[in-house]
This record gives structure tokens, C-alpha cells and sequence, in this order.
């Protein structure tokens, strides 16, 4: 909602007892539509008061809104040579925030065309909409305000609103007449220095042999890797009236120089258009030079501005480096990175940029270059250059490489061999992480044919030209940078598959290290068909102790076997066997489907019915007494002591089972199968147990078999009961 503002009248008490008045923007309430208008940047410049040796400050003071801000002196070679602090108050929330240092250890500018009207200055601050600032500037030894610079100043920059993402509705737009009814800042009290204001002597560069900057447009050389997308000046909202002076040419580029805005890390992206205007306005309204400094910026989104005029795609003349500007181009990325590392979306903007800028002059980004130094100095290391000589550098180097300052931060700093192989290549960490389609089994993968491949690599896809899959060393797919699987149909047998990446550079990486791959279309066999066997164990009407067999194989590798019906199970591919039950005088589907590693299934499908032979169907011989009782199967059972007596039963089928009660007092008997005896059966027990299948026999198919028990008479225990007989047929 666009808001209008008043102007009110309001004081602050100033060192030495001064009363100033300042006048202060309120919004009002008033709703005027859900756009805002665009509204030009300005800069508002705060004079700072001397109230103690070795100090200059400015209390707290209300302020017209602004979100950037820094501290400038008069003197561009000036150092300054103490601490600078602010604290702003959020004109969002009312709270004032913690002391925040500022850099102002900065580059002087190099050209006579960029040092007219310079101001000396920190590093700016972004830190958000404000309304207020406190300001405190105290020499190195806090005693002597001679070692400060004069004209020392808070400059406050307001960005504006410049773009159409811009103009939408924040709920929070101050009335831009407001801002017109008053363009000098307040408070602004006249502070002088003790210092007396004499001239401060401007850089020159006295390397008479370092390369120079042209007026003259040269031809922009195509790159051997495309140019990532940059946001243009107009679209961030450059005000092209601030830089006057037409852009100077370098010869070309030989190195990249990566450099941090310092600030809070804090900001929104939707703000960064807001942060490049910023700086932009800082650096020609406060420092005094002809255009921004840096040649591109870079937001922690990834997001790449235009920097310095003159274009994008040409060796523009930039500001960044001090001694080394004519051979290099600057990039910065919005934030400070001190004590915590950029963005992988930061860091793979600027491998982007630095790739396309040193490809249009055939420069491998991961190499080093000779530069020649533009001014006598020293780097933060220590390393000491003198003017017109020649000095090797990594094509991709931190501020502090060339000049004295902790730019681009410590983090970074680390980070700018992470910069440096993204941008030259070949493609980093590559591996083959999965087969679709494929299951492994031991070292070896098996499939019925089709396959995906699927893959991850550490540098970003954007980097990236191609991968490529292959199989037994060809080529059998190709997909974008930004892919991250292929698929493909293998032909039977044994294959080795590898995947491959080509950086945009051309570099190839080498292959993965290959997977095998055996591709298997033959089903899985029943070399023994699922079959039931009676076992030993308790029989009912509903229920008789089975054993399930079965033997499946492969020509490959057998996965599993799974029992599909009448019940469910999954065993393993060794397992032959399991123990189960079936409905006596039901016909039962035992179903099994067999599974090799590549999916190829075998399912086989046998019936089978067991059946109860009660004692009543026997032929008898000898003595027998028939019991009742629900213990027995169907209520009944016989029973004899009489030794020889016998029961004969006489079936068709592939599995026999004799079925007995069994007690303490239980005698022996003798079994015979078609007449020959196999076995003598104690029915001795220590607890008395009913339904028993005490006894088992099967054969390999069904026939016709004769089962004979015989009385053995044991002594003292003589007499057997039995409830009949169970078979499969």
C-alpha cells in the first residue's frame, strides 16, 4: 500500500551540549493503490562531530529511510588509520541492532579519470530499510584525533525503487515527495577538524611499462563456453546519469579477481537489484569514481548483475584491485564470507562467469599468469610487488592476493579452488549411484534387458556439456549436463557399463569404474516339483502335519521361491523345504513361483489331497475293542494287547502317515509296507498324547500300497490303539 509521509520536526543533543534539529519522513495511512512508484536513489551524507581525542562520531539521530551506509573522509590516499562502527535502527521493526565494524581498508583508485573528486572510503554496509544511525569513529591509539582524517562523513544510501519487482506492494512505501521536499540530509552539523585541510596526494601509477586502458570498443572474441545469464543495468536499474564518463577497454583478460561487498548475509534476493544500486550509487556519489567498481556481482541465489559499463562480453576497464585492474576483470558476491563460505549457487555463478570471460582469450581457468603490477605495494601476505614488474598469479585469485586487504573473507578465500576446478574442469565426482532394472546380486548386477543408469557429480550441471553412458565401451547414450540418468536395452550376456562426463570446457572426465551387468531372459526350473510329504505331529479332521519340498535353479542366479497358495511364505534361494499343514479331504493348489536376480519367474502349480483312513476301513485280524471318545479322529478308535493282531490298509497314493494315541502303558508294533516289515514303533510316552502320526513313509510318485501294523504283545504294556491311517493322493 502507498503510504503519504509529513515532515516533523524533531532535535538531537550533540556533543558539547549543541542542539540540532533534523527533519524526520512519517508515513501516513492513507491507501493509494498496490504499486509503488519508482523512486531514484540518493545518498545523504552525515558530517561526523570531533568530541574527544581520536574520535569522531555521530549519536544516534533519526534519518530519512536508507538501507546502505558507510563512513568516507576527504583525502583518497588518506588511510584510515583507527576502527569504524555503526548501529542502524530498522524502520521496520524500531530496534536498533549490535555495533558492526566496517572495512575500510579499501583499494584507492589507480586512473587520474577515476580520482577526481575521490573520497577516501569504507567498504559499504547493507543493512536493510533503516531510519536511524549511530556512528563512531576512534583512531588505532584512541588518544590523537591528528591521525584521523578530516571530513569524515556517514553516507546513507537509499537504493530507491527501480525495478517492477520492486514496484509491487510491500505494505511499507514512504511518499517519494517526501523525500524531494528535502535532499539535504539532517541532522548535518558543522564539525571541524583539528586537523588542518590540506591537499592529500592521489596515486599515480608509476609502472611505465603496465598495460593501458582504451576508449576505443574492441571486438568482443567468442568464448569457448557459453555465457551464463546476467542481469543488465537496466534491468537492475543503473541510473545512467551517475557514470557520465565513457567505459575504458582493457586489451583482454587474464585473470579473474573475486572479491566480497561485505555486509549481512542476511539479505533477501528479491533485495539484491536493491544492494547492486546501492553500491553503485556508493561508489560514484560517495567514492567519487566514474562507475561501480566490480565488473559483475553475484548474489547468494546464484543471480549475476552486470557490473561496470561498457559490456558484458568486452575487457571492460574495472575498479576492484588495486595494481592490477588492467589485466583482470572483478566479481563480487553480495555478502561477507569472513566467517562462513558462499553459496554453491554463488560459487557455481562465478566458476560460470570466470569460464566464459578467460574463454574468449583461450585461458584455462585452473593455471597461473604473469601480471604486471600497476603500483608499488604489498598483498595481506606480505608479499611485496613493485611497479612495472611481473608477478605470478592463479588465473582465479582473491582480493587479498593483490592488495593488503582480508577481501574476499577467509571463507572464501578457501573456496576459490572449489572456483577454480568448476571452471576449468574436468567434471568432478562422478559415480555411477544406481541400476534400475538391475538387481545385484554378490559383485554383479542382472537384468532382463532394460536398464537405467542413474548418476551424480560435485560439479553443478550448468558447468557441464554432456554425459554419456556407455556399454562395453561405446557410446550408447548421450543426455544434456543437467541429466542425471539414461537409459538403455542390453542384449543377452555379460556387459560392463560406465557412465562419462564432458565439462563445458571440452575436458572429459573418465569413465566410472564399470558396473557388471549379466542381461538373463531364461525363466528360472522346478527340477523338483513342489510336493507334500506327510510328517510326524498331530492330525485333526481340519489339519495333517505336511512337509512341503521343492527344488528350483537358474542358469544365472535364483533370487527366491515364494509359496503362493493355499497359504503364503517367501524362502530364500537355498531353502528346499518347510513344514505345513493341509486340509485332510480338501484338494489343495500348492503353488510356487521361482524368481531369478533378473525377474525372470517360473511358477508351478501341483494339487494335492490328503485323505483319513479311519480303523473301521481296515482288514482286521485277531482281537480288537473299539473305544469313544473326542479325543480320537472321528470320535472312535481300536484298541488290542492280543498279540499278532493286525490291520491292513490298502490305498493309492505317495505319502502314508499311521495315526495313535500314545501313553505310559503303550506297547510296540511292527509295520509292514507291501509285506515287507520296515519297522517296529513303541508307543511308550511319558504323557498321553492323541492323533499322533507317530510313523511316516513316502515315495517318489503315487501307486498302490499295502500298510500292515501287527501287535508285538510287549510284556507289561502289550496293548496299541489306533486311530487309522493318513495318506496323500
Amino acid at each position: 500500500m502507498k503510504r503519504r509521509a509529513w515532515l516533523t520536526l524533531g532535535a538531537v543533543v550533540l556533543g558539547g551540549g549543541g542542539i540540532a534539529t533534523y527533519a524526520v519522513a512519517s508515513p501516513s495511512t492513507d491507501a493509494a493503490g498496490d504499486v509503488q512508484p519508482k523512486r531514484p536513489v540518493k545518498v545523504y551524507d552525515l558530517t561526523l562531530k570531533g568530541t574527544a581525542a581520536g574520535k569522531r562520531e555521530l549519536p544516534r539521530t533519526e534519518t530519512k529511510e536508507f538501507s546502505l551506509l558507510g563512513v568516507s573522509w576527504t583525502g583518497v590516499t588518506k588511510p584510515l588509520e583507527g576502527r569504524a562502527q555503526v548501529r542502524t535502527r530498522s524502520s521496520d521493526t524500531g530496534e536498533w541492532t549490535a555495533w558492526q565494524d566496517l572495512e575500510t581498508n579499501i583499494d584507492p583508485p589507480e586512473d587520474p579519470e577515476e580520482r577526481s573528486g575521490a573520497r577516501g572510503a569504507s567498504e559499504p554496509l547493507w543493512v536493510g530499510p533503516s531510519d536511524g544511525v549511530q556512528v563512531q569513529v576512534v583512531h588505532e591509539d584512541g588518544t590523537t584525533s591528528a591521525g584521523l582524517p578530516k571530513g569524515l562523513e556517514v553516507n546513507l544510501v537509499d537504493p530507491g525503487i527501480a525495478t517492477a519487482a520492486e514496484q509491487k506492494n510491500t505494505g511499507d512505501d514512504t511518499d517519494p515527495a517526501a523525500f524531494a521536499a528535502d535532499e539535504t540530509p539532517t541532522p548535518t552539523p558543522t564539525v571541524s577538524d583539528s586537523t588542518s585541510a590540506s591537499p592529500t596526494a592521489t596515486p599515480t601509477d608509476t609502472a611505465t611499462a603496465t598495460p593501458t586502458a582504451t576508449a576505443t570498443i574492441p571486438t568482443a572474441p567468442p568464448s569457448t563456453v557459453p555465457a551464463p545469464s546476467v542481469v543488465s543495468r537496466a534491468d537492475w536499474g543503473a541510473d545512467e546519469s551517475l557514470s557520465p564518463d565513457p567505459s575504458e577497454y582493457n586489451a583482454d583478460v587474464k585473470a579473474v579477481f573475486v572479491h566480497h561487498t561485505d555486509g549481512s548475509n542476511d539479505y533477501s534476493c528479491a533485495d539484491s537489484a536493491s544492494i547492486v544500486r546501492g553500491i553503485y550509487a556508493y561508489h560514484t556519489q560517495t567514492n567519487g569514481w566514474n562507475d561501480i567498481g566490480y565488473n559483475f556481482l553475484v548474489d547468494k541465489c546464484g543471480t549475476i548483475f552486470e557490473g561496470r559499463k561498457g559490456g558484458v562480453d568486452l575487457p571492460v576497464l574495472g575498479a576492484h584491485t588495486y595494481g592490477w585492474n588492467r589485466e583482470s576483470t572483478g566479481i563480487a558476491i553480495l555478502g561477507n564470507y569472513t566467517d562462513a563460505g558462499a553459496s554453491d549457487a554463488a560459487l557455481t555463478s562465478v566458476a560460470r562467469i570466470t569460464a566464459w570471460k578467460l574463454g574468449q582469450y583461450g585461458v584455462d581457468p585452473d593455471s597461473t599468469v604473469q601480471l604486471k603490477a600497476g603500483a608499488t605495494q604489498k598483498n595481506l601476505a606480505g608479499t611485496s610487488f613493485t611497479a612495472g614488474s611481473l608477478y605470478t598469479f592463479n588465473r582465479v585469485s582473491g582480493h587479498r592476493d593483490g592488495y593488503a586487504t582480508e577481501c574476499p573473507g577467509t571463507s572464501l578465500y578457501a573456496q576459490l579452488p572449489t572456483i577454480r576446478a568448476w571452471a576449468s574442469g574436468p567434471v568432478q565426482g562422478l559415480k555411477l549411484t544406481s541400476l534400475t532394472g538391475a538387481t545385484l546380486s554378490g559383485s554383479t548386477y542382472y537384468t532382463k534387458g532394460a536398464i537405467t543408469a542413474k548418476w551424480s557429480a560435485t560439479t553443478p550441471s550448468s558447468l557441464i556439456s554432456k554425459f554419456e553412458l556407455l556399454v562395453d565401451g561405446q557410446v550408447v547414450a548421450t543426455t544434456s549436463g543437467t541429466a542425471t540418468s539414461a537409459g538403455t536395452t542390453l542384449a543377452a550376456g555379460s556387459h560392463k557399463v560406465a557412465v562419462r562426463a564432458v565439462h563445458q570446457s571440452g575436458k572429459t572426465t573418465p569413465a566410472t569404474t564399470a558396473l557388471t551387468v549379466v542381461t538373463d531372459t531364461t525363466a528360472p526350473t522346478f527340477s523338483t516339483t513342489p510336493t507334500i510329504t506327510l510328517r510326524t505331529g498331530t492330525v485333526t479332521t481340519t489339519a495333517a502335519p505336511v512337509t512341503l519340498g521343492w527344488k528350483a535353479a537358474d542358469s544365472q542366479a535364483l533370487k527366491q521361491v515364494s509359496l503362493l497358495s493355499p497359504t503364503t511364505a517367501t524362502f530364500g534361494s537355498t531353502t528346499t523345504s518347510s513344514s505345513r499343514t493341509a486340509k485332510p479331504g480338501t484338494a489343495s493348489t500348492w503353488s510356487m513361483k521361482a524368481y531369478d536376480v533378473a525377474g525372470n519367474t517360473r511358477t508351478s502349480s501341483p494339487s494335492y489331497t490328503p485323505m483319513i483312513l479311519q480303523e473301521t476301513s481296515a482288514t482286521k485280524s485277531g482281537s480288537w475293542t473299539t473305544r469313544s471318545s473326542t479325543s480320537y479322529l472321528g470320535g472312535k478308535s481300536y484298541s488290542s494287547g492280543s498279540k499278532g493282531a493286525s490291520l491292513t490298509w490298502t490305498f493309492t497314493g505317495r505319502s502314508a502317515a499311521w495315526v495313535v494315541s500314545r501313553a505310559s502303558t503303550s506297547g510296540q508294533a511292527y509295520v509292514y509296507v507291501d509285506g515287507t516289515k520296515v519297522a517296529t514303533v513303541d508307543l511308550k510316552s511319558s504323557t498321553t498324547a492323541y492323533r499322533q502320526a507317530i510313523w511316516t513313509k513316502s515315495w517318489s510318485s503315487s501307486a498302490k500300497h499295502t500298510v500292515k501294523i501287527v501287535v508285538v504283545g510287549t510284556s507289561g504294556r502289550p496293548t496299541i490303539t489306533t486311530d487309522g491311517l493318513v495318506y496323500i493322493k
